[in-house]
């Protein structure tokens, strides 16, 4: 079933999407074989296929609305009437998968996905694949899947969670789903989604060489080795390229054929009567064993990877024959012809009434409204309740669970002397168990061991094994996991066991976890709570990796919350309020944990105590942006600082008073993104001399967004110091005191200060 060479060589050197377009009305019209007598709904469409005749009807449908989808991208894209021509021409086949699965199975999809999302919709009554198509094409505020935010894939009815330009990022959240699915069962939470679920993540050949990609395939295998159920149908569409890099032939075969703990099958996507049964199989095998499973679905790629791929220019024509020759939907047409369901007219009547409702679409979705305003785009990044919030924060009405978790009235933390933080972080993450019984807490040595400084000591033996766990060693995957818990309604609280590891596994919060409301215009949220061990002035065992000061990296994420606690019963109502932020809000928090002062209970001399502090009533919460201030009427000299730079400004003002007779006011700012710049102004204006105290480096750290919001509040003619680390990696023991600020650095900036 191929075109002759001859029909496309006539049109050598012209748009390849014009060419396949003509190449479908030129097969139909010369096709001349055998008419069979046409099957009935229920029966094969073709002599031993396991499709049926209706099926095959709808299928061909989808593909064709998938195809003419694209056709009008290209030609309204150069009118400046749709903003996406990253098609899914050549992987219609991928409609098999949608009508083999449930809407009710979390879909997370590349861009090539048009074929399934067609055939979905057929899922529920009501819906309109190619009206809400169009609208995300042409970048509409009436898009139903993102608000006109981007060109996604998505729909929340249909379970569809929204991707954007995706490279294997959307694997780990996947797999995260999947077992997720599986957990719900274990902590006697209710899903969203039926029991027997699975999720399906399509990806092309070129990115399942990626490292993302391959950490969620390692996953899946380490958890199907240990008889753990991970319901997940990987589906890689092999098209052969990725852009203009062949993959090499048989190479995803080669690599995935065998793997222990994948499950492999292969479909082909070319043709419906053939990969019908093949798919089939591999969603029957994905829901029944409960098994990661890796479905081979051979695709092809017409009309380049996008509108501006000019694939004559670095692809010799014959190939381009070839591969155009191979486009399913002529051996669809093939099959609908040769089956007796359609005459040839009848088929290009279809064709053509299919593109007049595609390119009416696209006509309707460009006369709609679109973003016009910041605050439109902005209005799904990050949602804030305050009130809500601060009434989820300070909900007490869990005092049983809390009296048996802790074990009785006496050792309820409030009724405890004074601890230090690594304690006092300890006891909230017992209490904010107890409050959520869907919370989750787990990341690597969190469980038995208690993590590296026993900061989740107990938790496991209190909580189980369901819902306080190890993981394997792999931050990319953690932060997967801790997406696909929050997919299906739970609240989980990842652990990364050092700052300098969350930059391996970035993109999963930056790209992912963090984008998603944003993506899908408030309708999907993954609200998470991440616990990074972080920053430096770790004694006795540190070097880069243990003491890494770089919180540049989560600062640039939009919409994620920031906070670092220097003190206990800070640490206490922050955590409090970054989980109602999370279950009210959607929100991502990252919650910053100063190593340096786990174990720390002194503050100016050895044995003076005065940096443990009593655990907080439980109607207590840390509003978001709330800073603490030390020293409050003091305005001399005001110091901004944060984490480990709180005890040393207090320290340091000691000897700053006693020099110069000042009264020295230290404000913490505990919350670092968003920053809150009114309250920094506020404690600016009274200030005669301010001093900036900055543990991160002198670059892009926190002090420049201080500095920014200080002058920008009208305070830029006060005298000013900052007090930073140096632009450089942390090198091993006393040498970080060469480029970390101490005590002394803030008492000379004092002094230069003086003398203004």
């Amino acid at each position: 079933m191929s075109i002759p060479f001859a029909i496309s060589a006539r049109h050598k050197g012209f748009n390849r999407a014009e060419i396949v377009d003509q190449n479908f009305v030129e097969f139909v019209q010369l096709w001349q074989g055998e008419v069979h007598t046409a099957p009935r709904d229920n029966e094969a469409v073709l002599p031993g296929s396991a499709l049926d005749a209706r099926g095959f009807r709808e299928l061909l449908e989808s593909q064709l609305i998938s195809r003419h989808l694209d056709l009008m991208a290209r030609v309204l894209r150069v009118q400046n009437k749709v903003f996406y021509t990253i098609g899914s021409s050549g992987h219609e086949g991928n409609a098999m998968v949608a009508r083999l699965t449930r809407h009710t199975d979390p879909a997370f999809l590349h861009y090539r996905s048009g074929g399934f999302m067609a055939e979905r919709f057929r899922k529920l009554p009501g819906m309109d694949a190619v009206m809400d198509s169009a609208l995300s094409f042409a970048a509409s505020k009436d898009d139903p899947a993102s608000g006109g935010r981007h060109k996604v894939w998505g729909s929340k009815p249909l379970w569809v969670l929204p991707q954007t330009s995706t490279i294997a990022s959307h694997l780990p959240k996947a797999l995260g789903t999947a077992v997720a699915i599986e957990q719900a069962r274990r902590i006697g939470h209710q899903l969203p989604i039926p029991d027997d679920s699975i999720t399906i993540c399509s990806f092309g050949d070129a990115s399942s060489n990626h490292a993302t990609a391959q950490t969620a395939f390692n996953t899946a295998a380490w958890t199907a080795y240990q008889k753990l159920p991970a319901p997940v149908l990987f589906v890689c569409e092999d098209n052969g390229i990725g852009i203009s890099v062949k993959t090499p032939s048989g190479w995803v075969a080669s690599n995935f054929q065998h793997r222990s703990n994948l499950d492999y099958f292969f479909a082909d996507g070319l043709d419906l009567a053939e990969g019908y049964a093949q798919v089939q199989r591999a969603v029957e095998h994905c829901r029944t064993t409960r098994r990661p499973t890796f479905l081979h679905l051979k695709t092809t790629r017409v009309m380049g990877h996008a509108g501006t791929d000019f694939e004559i220019e670095w692809r010799s024509i014959e190939e381009l024959f070839a591969v155009e020759a191979s486009d399913p939907l002529l051996r669809s047409a093939g099959i609908a012809l040769e089956s007796g369901l359609y005459s040839k007219d009848e088929l290009l009547n279809l064709y053509e009434a299919t593109r007049k409702r595609c390119f009416a679409a696209a006509e309707d979705a460009d006369s709609r409204h679109r973003l016009t305003s910041l605050e439109d785009v902005m209005k799904p990044l990050a949602p804030y309740t305050p009130a809500a919030v601060k009434a989820e924060a300070t909900r007490a009405d869990y005092a049983e669970k809390r009296l048996a978790v802790f074990g009785g009235e006496a050792k309820l933390p409030e009724n405890l002397s004074p601890r230090h933080l690594a304690i006092q972080i300890g006891q909230a993450l017992h209490d904010l168990l107890a409050k959520y019984p869907q919370a989750l807490l787990f990341g690597e040595d969190v469980a038995q061991k208690g993590g590296v400084y026993t900061v989740t000591k107990g938790l496991n033996k209190t909580f189980k094994g369901s819902r306080v766990f190890n993981t394997l060693l792999d931050e990319t995957m953690i932060l997967g996991l801790a997406q696909g818990y929050a997919n299906m309604g739970m609240l989980p609280m990842p652990e990364i066991q050092y700052l300098a590891y969350f930059h391996n596994a970035c993109d999963q919060i930056r790209g992912e976890a963090a984008s998603l409301q944003f993506f899908s215009n408030d309708q999907y949220r993954n609200p998470m709570v991440m616990r990074v061990a972080s920053l430096g002035y770790q004694k006795g065992f540190g070097g880069h990796f243990h003491n890494d000061n770089s919180i540049t990296a989560l600062r640039d994420i939009p919409g994620l919350v920031v906070g670092c606690a220097s003190r206990g019963d800070d640490a206490a109502t922050m955590l409090r309020t970054m989980m109602a932020l999370a279950k009210v809000d959607g929100r991502v928090c990252a919650f910053l944990e100063p190593i340096a002062l786990y174990m720390t209970k002194d503050l100016y001399e050895a044995g003076d105590g005065q940096w443990q502090f009593d655990y907080p009533a439980l109607d207590q919460a840390m509003t978001l942006g709330e800073g603490r201030i030390y020293n409050e009427t003091a305005n001399d000299l005001v110091v901004f600082t944060f984490g480990n730079g709180v005890p040393m400004a207090l320290r340091a003002a000691r000897t700053i008073e006693q020099e110069h007779g000042w009264q020295v006011r230290v404000v913490d700012l505990r919350w670092l993104a968003p920053l809150n710049d009114a309250f920094i102004a506020a404690q600016a204006k009274s200030a005669k001399r301010i001093l900036v105290l900055d543990e991160g480096r002198k670059s892009a750290g926190v002090g420049e967004g201080v500095i920014t919001a200080i002058v920008e509040g009208g305070c830029g003619a006060t005298p000013m110091q900052r007090v930073v680390g140096a632009d450089t990696f942390t090198p091993l023991a006393g040498a970080a005191l060469l480029v970390l600020p101490g005590e002394a650095e803030v008492v000379a900036a004092a002094r230069k200060l003086a003398k203004r």
